[in-house]
C-alpha cells in the first residue's frame, strides 16, 4: 500500500510540477467522455444523440462512470481506480508468487514492492486507461485457473469481462481452452457448456449493439487503429516482433537500450521456463503463453512501440514473476561467496529499479503536459471559439469531446467507421472533411493539412513549446470553406 500511494503521488507531483494534472493520453479523454455520457444521461454516446461503437474499453468506461453518478472529481476518481488497480496487481502478483514458488513464499512482499514500483504499471496507473484493469482481470484469471485447472463458469465469466475491457483478451481465453484440451483429467460436455454460456451472455449484448451501431462485431477503434497503421505491417514479421518483444521486456525497440529496471530479469525469464520444462511442470505456462501470445498479437496486427510500449504493458508482470524467480535460483546458493553475489545483485536491482522510477516520473509528467498543452489548450480554445453547433473535423478526438462538445467529424475513424479506407490518404481526408460540411479542422502534432490550400485558414495554433522541440508542429486549427473576420493565436 505504502509503496503505490508513495510511487501515485511521485508520478502527480511530477505532472504538477510540469504544468498541471491531468492524462498523458488523448484516449483517456476519450473514455472520460463516454463515462460522463453514461453516468449523467444514461446514455452509451461519445456525441449526444449519436449512438457509437467507438469504445474499446465498455468495462472500464462503466467504472469511470460510477464516479459522474456519485460526482466525484473525475481526475480524483481515474487515480483512485489506477491505484486500486495497481494494488491489486501487486497482491495477485504474490499470491502467484506463493502458488508456483511455495519455497520463497516468505519473500512475496518483495515481488509485490518490485512490481507496483515497475514505472510503467505506475505510468499505467496514473493514465486514465483500461490497462490495469485488463492486467488485473489477466492475472486474477491465471490465479483461478493454477488453483483449479478446470474451465468453470467462473472462468467463462472472467473472461468475458476480460474482453469488455480489451478485445486482446481473446488470447487468453484461447490459452485457456488450449491448456484445458492438453490437461489428462477427462471432462464432460456439462461443464464446458456451462462455461460457453457464461462466457457468451455478458458478450451477447456488446456484439448486439457493436453490429446495430456500426455494422462491425468488434468496436470501430480496433479496425481504425489497425488501418492508420497499416503501413507498418510492411515491415518483416520478424523484425517486428523482435521491436515489440523488446519494449515489452523493458528495452527500446532496436534492442540497443533499456526503458524499464525489469530487462534485468530477462535471464530470469529464461531459466525458469527452462526448469519448469525439466520439471514437467504444463500447467503455469499459462502465463508465458498469455505474455507471450499478447506480444505475438501486437507483432502480427499492430506493432506499436510509441508511448512507452502502452498496448504491451500487461506482460510486464509475466516478465517479473518469471524473472525474479528464475533469478532467485541463480543466486540461491548457501555459500559466503553466494550470499555476497544476491545482496550485490538485490542491491544493484533495487538502485535501477529506483532509478527508472524517478526517470519514469519525469516521462509521465512530460507526457501529460504534452496533451495539455496541445489537445487540451486546442479544445478549450474551440469551446470559447466556435458556434456551439459546427461540426468540427479533428484526428485526435479525446479532449475535443469532453471540453468543446460540439459536432464531430472522426478523422481517426474511431467515431467515424466511413473513414477508415481513407486513413492513409491525407489528402482524401481534408477532401472528405470540406464534403461533410465541416465548419473546423483541428490536426494532429506532426500531421500538417498542407492540402487545404486556401479552402481553409488558420485561426489557432498551441505555439507549445515543448512540441516544435521535437522537430514537430503544433496542433491547429483551420476554418474550413471560408475565411474568418478575425484570427486568434
Amino acid at each position: 500500500m505504502l509503496a503505490v500511494v508513495g510511487g501515485l503521488t511521485l508520478f502527480l507531483v511530477a505532472a504538477q510540477a510540469a504544468g498541471g494534472l491531468g492524462f498523458p493520453l488523448d484516449d483517456a479523454w476519450i473514455h472520460q467522455t463516454y463515462a460522463r455520457n453514461v453516468g449523467l444521461n444514461g446514455r452509451w454516446e461519445y456525441t449526444l444523440g449519436q449512438p457509437s461503437a467507438g469504445s474499446t474499453a465498455p468495462l472500464w468506461t462503466l467504472l469511470l462512470a460510477v464516479g459522474y453518478l456519485l460526482r466525484l472529481p473525475y481526475l480524483l476518481w481515474a487515480y483512485l481506480l489506477g491505484g486500486g488497480l495497481l494494488l491489486g496487481v501487486g497482491w495477485l502478483g504474490m499470491r502467484l508468487w506463493r502458488q508456483l514458488w511455495p519455497e520463497w513464499a516468505r519473500f512475496d512482499w518483495a515481488v509485490g514492492v518490485v512490481l507496483v514500483l515497475t514505472w510503467p504499471l505506475l505510468w499505467a496507473a496514473a493514465s486514465g486507461m483500461e490497462t490495469l484493469l485488463f492486467t488485473a482481470l489477466g492475472l486474477f484469471i491465471c490465479d483461478r485457473y493454477l488453483t483449479k485447472p478446470d474451465l468453470s463458469p467462473l472462468l467463462g465469466l472472467l473472461s468475458a469481462l476480460l474482453i469488455l475491457v480489451r478485445p486482446d483478451g481473446l488470447v487468453l481465453l484461447l490459452t485457456l481452452i488450449l491448456l484445458q484440451t492438453l490437461h489428462p483429467t477427462p471432462y464432460t460436455l456439462r461443464p464446458l457448456l456451462l462455461f460457453a454460456l457464461a462466457f457468451l451472455l455478458p458478450l451477447i449484448p456488446y456484439f448486439s449493439f457493436n453490429i446495430w451501431s456500426s455494422g462491425q462485431l468488434w468496436p470501430t477503434t480496433l479496425y481504425a487503429k489497425q488501418a492508420e497503421y497499416a503501413s507498418l505491417l510492411a515491415q518483416p514479421l520478424l523484425w517486428r516482433l523482435w521491436q515489440v518483444a523488446m519494449v515489452s521486456l523493458g528495452g527500446v525497440a532496436t534492442g540497443r537500450g533499456m526503458s524499464s529496471a525489469h530487462l534485468l530479469l530477462l535471464p530470469g525469464v529464461f531459466v525458469t521456463v527452462w526448469r519448469w520444462l525439466q520439471q514437467r511442470r504444463w500447467q503455469p505456462f499459462l502465463l508465458l503463453l498469455w505474455a507471450g501470445g499478447h506480444v505475438v498479437l501486437y507483432a502480427w496486427r499492430l506493432p506499436l512501440v510509441y508511448q512507452h510500449g502502452r498496448y504491451l504493458l500487461p506482460t510486464v508482470p509475466v516478465w517479473v514473476l518469471l524473472g525474479l524467480a528464475g533469478w532467485g535460483w541463480l543466486l540461491g546458493g548457501n555459500g559466503r561467496f553466494s550470499r555476497i553475489l544476491r545482496q550485490t545483485a538485490v542491491l544493484s536491482f533495487a538502485i535501477v529499479l529506483l532509478f527508472f522510477l524517478l526517470q519514469g516520473a519525469v516521462a509521465y509528467g512530460r507526457d501529460v503536459a504534452f496533451i495539455e498543452g496541445e489537445m487540451v489548450a486546442a479544445a478549450r480554445w474551440l469551446a470559447t471559439h466556435t458556434e456551439p453547433n459546427v461540426l468540427v473535423a479533428a484526428h485526435d478526438i479525446g479532449a475535443i469531446g469532453y471540453f468543446a462538445e460540439r459536432p464531430l467529424l472522426d478523422l481517426a475513424g474511431l467515431l467515424s467507421p466511413e473513414v477508415v479506407p481513407l486513413l492513409p490518404d491525407g489528402a482524401a481526408l481534408v477532401e472528405y472533411a470540406l464534403a461533410a460540411g465541416a465548419g473546423y479542422l483541428v490536426t494532429a502534432p506532426g500531421w500538417p493539412y498542407r492540402s487545404l490550400g486556401e479552402r481553409g485558414t488558420a485561426v489557432y495554433q498551441t505555439n507549445f513549446a515543448w512540441t516544435r522541440a521535437q522537430g514537430w508542429e503544433n496542433t491547429a486549427v483551420y476554418r474550413l470553406g471560408v475565411a474568418p473576420k478575425s484570427a486568434d493565436n
